[in-house]
Protein backbone atom coordinates (compact mmCIF):
# COMPACT_ATOMS: atom_id res chain seq x y z
CA UNK A 1 0.00 0.00 0.00
CA UNK A 2 1.60 3.20 -1.16
CA UNK A 3 -0.70 6.03 -0.07
CA UNK A 4 0.68 7.67 3.16
CA UNK A 5 -2.97 8.55 4.31
CA UNK A 6 -3.87 5.14 4.37
CA UNK A 7 -0.89 3.54 6.19
CA UNK A 8 -1.28 6.15 8.59
CA UNK A 9 -5.01 5.45 9.03
CA UNK A 10 -5.16 1.76 9.15
CA UNK A 11 -1.87 0.93 10.50
CA UNK A 12 -0.04 3.77 12.39
CA UNK A 13 -2.94 5.63 14.04
CA UNK A 14 -4.79 2.31 15.66
CA UNK A 15 -1.06 1.72 17.41
CA UNK A 16 -0.88 5.03 18.43
CA UNK A 17 -4.23 5.06 20.06
CA UNK A 18 -4.01 1.79 21.87
CA UNK A 19 -0.75 2.71 23.28
CA UNK A 20 -2.27 5.98 24.49
CA UNK A 21 -4.58 3.46 25.83
CA UNK A 22 -2.72 1.49 28.17
CA UNK A 23 -0.46 3.91 29.30
CA UNK A 24 -3.07 6.58 30.41
CA UNK A 25 -4.89 4.24 32.16
CA UNK A 26 -1.57 3.03 34.40
CA UNK A 27 -0.78 6.74 34.12
CA UNK A 28 -4.53 7.73 35.69
CA UNK A 29 -4.35 4.71 38.34
CA UNK A 30 -1.08 5.75 39.93
CA UNK A 31 -1.88 9.65 40.10
CA UNK A 32 -5.65 10.53 40.17
CA UNK A 33 -6.93 7.27 42.10
CA UNK A 34 -9.47 9.91 43.69
CA UNK A 35 -10.92 11.03 40.31
CA UNK A 36 -11.11 7.40 39.54
CA UNK A 37 -14.90 7.28 39.29
CA UNK A 38 -18.16 7.96 36.67
CA UNK A 39 -18.64 11.18 38.61
CA UNK A 40 -22.29 9.94 39.74
CA UNK A 41 -25.11 12.51 38.89
CA UNK A 42 -27.79 10.50 40.79
CA UNK A 43 -28.12 12.97 43.57
CA UNK A 44 -29.53 15.60 41.19
CA UNK A 45 -31.96 13.64 39.29
CA UNK A 46 -33.52 10.52 39.44
CA UNK A 47 -36.65 10.14 36.91
CA UNK A 48 -35.21 10.06 33.58
CA UNK A 49 -32.22 8.36 35.57
CA UNK A 50 -34.04 5.11 36.40
CA UNK A 51 -35.10 4.24 33.09
CA UNK A 52 -32.10 5.75 30.74
CA UNK A 53 -28.77 4.70 32.77
CA UNK A 54 -30.16 0.85 32.36
CA UNK A 55 -31.20 0.81 28.85
CA UNK A 56 -28.23 2.41 27.59
CA UNK A 57 -25.53 -0.20 29.99
CA UNK A 58 -27.83 -2.99 28.92
CA UNK A 59 -27.81 -2.04 25.09
CA UNK A 60 -24.08 -1.20 24.85
CA UNK A 61 -23.39 -4.37 27.02
CA UNK A 62 -25.15 -6.65 24.08
CA UNK A 63 -23.35 -4.53 21.22
CA UNK A 64 -19.87 -4.71 23.27
CA UNK A 65 -20.91 -8.85 23.11
CA UNK A 66 -21.64 -8.59 19.46
CA UNK A 67 -18.50 -6.85 18.68
CA UNK A 68 -16.31 -9.92 20.27
CA UNK A 69 -18.28 -12.59 18.23
CA UNK A 70 -18.47 -10.41 15.33
CA UNK A 71 -14.56 -9.09 15.21
CA UNK A 72 -12.86 -11.53 17.34
CA UNK A 73 -14.20 -15.12 15.98
CA UNK A 74 -13.37 -16.01 12.44
CA UNK A 75 -15.91 -16.94 10.03
CA UNK A 76 -14.05 -20.08 9.86
CA UNK A 77 -14.76 -21.13 13.76
CA UNK A 78 -18.75 -20.46 13.02
CA UNK A 79 -18.89 -22.18 10.03
CA UNK A 80 -17.35 -25.49 11.81
CA UNK A 81 -20.00 -25.17 14.18
CA UNK A 82 -22.78 -25.20 11.53
CA UNK A 83 -23.31 -21.88 11.86
CA UNK A 84 -24.10 -20.64 8.30
CA UNK A 85 -23.00 -17.30 6.92
CA UNK A 86 -26.92 -16.84 6.49
CA UNK A 87 -28.01 -17.16 9.79
CA UNK A 88 -25.02 -15.55 11.87
CA UNK A 89 -26.39 -12.69 9.22
CA UNK A 90 -29.86 -13.10 10.26
CA UNK A 91 -29.01 -13.11 13.90
CA UNK A 92 -26.36 -10.34 13.53
CA UNK A 93 -28.78 -7.90 12.10
CA UNK A 94 -31.66 -8.75 14.36
CA UNK A 95 -29.70 -8.43 18.03
CA UNK A 96 -27.86 -5.83 16.71
CA UNK A 97 -30.87 -4.04 15.93
CA UNK A 98 -32.30 -5.02 19.12
CA UNK A 99 -29.35 -3.72 21.21
CA UNK A 100 -28.78 -0.66 19.22
CA UNK A 101 -32.44 0.89 19.70
CA UNK A 102 -31.96 0.15 23.64
CA UNK A 103 -28.39 1.95 23.41
CA UNK A 104 -29.36 5.02 21.34
CA UNK A 105 -32.90 5.46 23.38
CA UNK A 106 -31.15 5.14 26.79
CA UNK A 107 -28.33 7.80 25.84
CA UNK A 108 -30.50 10.53 24.42
CA UNK A 109 -32.35 9.83 27.58
CA UNK A 110 -28.73 10.40 29.28
CA UNK A 111 -28.36 13.43 26.81
CA UNK A 112 -31.28 15.06 27.27
CA UNK A 113 -30.93 14.94 31.13
CA UNK A 114 -27.41 16.39 31.13
CA UNK A 115 -28.48 18.78 29.00
CA UNK A 116 -31.61 20.47 30.38
CA UNK A 117 -31.03 19.48 34.23
CA UNK A 118 -29.63 22.50 35.25
CA UNK A 119 -27.35 20.77 38.22
CA UNK A 120 -26.58 17.89 36.07
CA UNK A 121 -25.20 20.19 33.37
CA UNK A 122 -23.44 22.04 35.91
CA UNK A 123 -21.22 18.98 36.76
CA UNK A 124 -20.47 18.16 33.24
CA UNK A 125 -17.03 18.71 31.83
CA UNK A 126 -15.28 19.37 28.19
CA UNK A 127 -14.26 15.98 28.64
CA UNK A 128 -17.48 14.78 29.13
CA UNK A 129 -18.54 16.46 26.38
CA UNK A 130 -16.18 15.51 24.58
CA UNK A 131 -16.67 11.58 25.31
CA UNK A 132 -20.49 11.60 24.41
CA UNK A 133 -19.88 13.66 21.15
CA UNK A 134 -17.45 11.09 20.75
CA UNK A 135 -19.68 8.07 21.63
CA UNK A 136 -22.45 9.41 19.52
CA UNK A 137 -20.67 9.54 16.35
CA UNK A 138 -19.31 5.56 17.14
CA UNK A 139 -23.05 4.94 18.03
CA UNK A 140 -24.65 6.45 15.10
CA UNK A 141 -22.30 4.98 12.80
CA UNK A 142 -22.31 1.35 14.13
CA UNK A 143 -26.33 1.07 13.49
CA UNK A 144 -25.62 2.72 10.09
CA UNK A 145 -23.42 -0.54 9.47
CA UNK A 146 -26.22 -2.57 11.15
CA UNK A 147 -28.56 -1.03 8.93
CA UNK A 148 -26.53 -1.15 5.67
CA UNK A 149 -25.84 -5.00 6.82
CA UNK A 150 -29.76 -5.62 5.80
CA UNK A 151 -28.66 -6.10 1.99
CA UNK A 152 -25.84 -8.13 2.81
CA UNK A 153 -23.47 -5.93 0.42
CA UNK A 154 -20.95 -6.21 2.36
CA UNK A 155 -19.14 -8.97 4.68
CA UNK A 156 -17.03 -7.27 7.14
CA UNK A 157 -15.76 -10.87 8.39
CA UNK A 158 -13.95 -10.81 5.46
CA UNK A 159 -12.22 -7.40 5.66
CA UNK A 160 -12.65 -5.51 8.83
CA UNK A 161 -12.46 -8.41 11.55
CA UNK A 162 -9.54 -9.81 9.64
CA UNK A 163 -8.10 -6.52 10.12
CA UNK A 164 -8.80 -6.13 13.53
CA UNK A 165 -7.36 -8.89 14.37
CA UNK A 166 -4.31 -8.35 12.60
CA UNK A 167 -3.20 -5.75 14.40
CA UNK A 168 -3.42 -7.55 18.00
CA UNK A 169 -1.00 -9.96 16.14
CA UNK A 170 1.22 -7.56 14.90
CA UNK A 171 0.75 -8.51 11.56
CA UNK A 172 -1.46 -5.53 10.15
CA UNK A 173 -3.09 -6.09 6.99
CA UNK A 174 -3.92 -2.51 6.52
CA UNK A 175 -5.40 -3.49 2.33
CA UNK A 176 -8.86 -4.82 4.05
CA UNK A 177 -10.10 -1.56 5.40
CA UNK A 178 -8.87 0.69 1.93
CA UNK A 179 -11.88 -1.32 0.31
CA UNK A 180 -14.29 -1.15 3.23
CA UNK A 181 -17.76 0.92 2.81
CA UNK A 182 -17.29 4.43 4.20
CA UNK A 183 -19.80 3.45 6.56
CA UNK A 184 -17.37 1.21 8.36
CA UNK A 185 -14.16 3.14 7.92
CA UNK A 186 -15.53 6.11 9.52
CA UNK A 187 -16.85 3.67 12.68
CA UNK A 188 -14.12 1.99 12.83
CA UNK A 189 -12.24 5.12 13.08
CA UNK A 190 -13.80 6.69 15.56
CA UNK A 191 -14.15 4.22 18.32
CA UNK A 192 -10.07 3.36 17.79
CA UNK A 193 -9.92 7.24 18.64
CA UNK A 194 -12.40 7.00 21.22
CA UNK A 195 -10.06 4.37 22.74
CA UNK A 196 -7.22 6.95 22.98
CA UNK A 197 -9.87 9.22 25.06
CA UNK A 198 -11.29 6.75 27.33
CA UNK A 199 -7.66 7.04 30.05
CA UNK A 200 -9.17 10.81 30.49
CA UNK A 201 -12.71 9.94 31.15
CA UNK A 202 -15.24 8.97 33.25
CA UNK A 203 -15.30 5.81 30.94
CA UNK A 204 -12.49 4.53 33.39
CA UNK A 205 -15.49 3.13 35.60
CA UNK A 206 -15.28 0.34 32.82
CA UNK A 207 -12.71 -0.94 34.34
CA UNK A 208 -13.87 -0.48 38.37
CA UNK A 209 -15.48 -3.59 39.97
CA UNK A 210 -15.93 -4.02 43.83
CA UNK A 211 -13.57 -7.06 44.60
CA UNK A 212 -12.54 -5.67 47.71
CA UNK A 213 -16.16 -6.00 49.10
CA UNK A 214 -15.55 -10.02 49.00
CA UNK A 215 -12.83 -9.70 51.12
CA UNK A 216 -13.49 -7.15 53.64
CA UNK A 217 -14.20 -7.81 57.64
CA UNK A 218 -17.67 -8.14 58.74
CA UNK A 219 -19.30 -5.17 59.96
CA UNK A 220 -20.15 -5.52 63.46
CA UNK A 221 -23.21 -4.36 65.17
CA UNK A 222 -23.67 -4.48 69.02
CA UNK A 223 -27.28 -4.35 70.34
CA UNK A 224 -27.84 -1.78 73.57
CA UNK A 225 -28.73 -4.19 76.36
CA UNK A 226 -31.33 -3.31 78.99
CA UNK A 227 -29.32 -2.35 82.38
CA UNK A 228 -30.23 -0.85 85.79
CA UNK A 229 -30.49 2.82 85.13
CA UNK A 230 -31.26 2.32 82.18
CA UNK A 231 -34.35 4.28 80.04
CA UNK A 232 -35.94 4.53 76.67
CA UNK A 233 -34.58 7.39 74.81
CA UNK A 234 -37.15 10.13 74.35
CA UNK A 235 -38.01 11.01 70.50
CA UNK A 236 -36.90 14.27 69.36
CA UNK A 237 -34.93 17.30 71.71
CA UNK A 238 -34.61 16.40 75.62
CA UNK A 239 -35.02 19.39 77.62
CA UNK A 240 -31.24 20.64 78.91
CA UNK A 241 -30.92 22.42 82.45
CA UNK A 242 -29.29 25.85 81.77
CA UNK A 243 -28.70 26.89 85.40
CA UNK A 244 -26.03 24.63 86.86
CA UNK A 245 -27.60 22.75 90.60
CA UNK A 246 -26.36 23.79 93.74
CA UNK A 247 -23.67 21.31 95.31
CA UNK A 248 -24.11 20.42 98.81
CA UNK A 249 -22.33 21.93 101.74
Amino acid sequence: MDDPLNVFLWLIFPYICLTIFILGHIWRYRYDKFGWTSRSSQMYESSILRWANPMFHFGILAVFLGHVMGLGIPQSWTDAVGISEGMYHFMAISVGAIAGVFTIVGFIGLLYRRRFTKAVLGATTKMDKTMYFTLGLVIVAGLANTVSGVAGAYNYREGVSIWFRSIFYFNPQPDLMVDAPFTFQFHALIAIFLFALWPFTRLVHVFTAPVGYIFRPYVLYRSRDAHAGSRDVRRGWEKVDTIPKRRPD
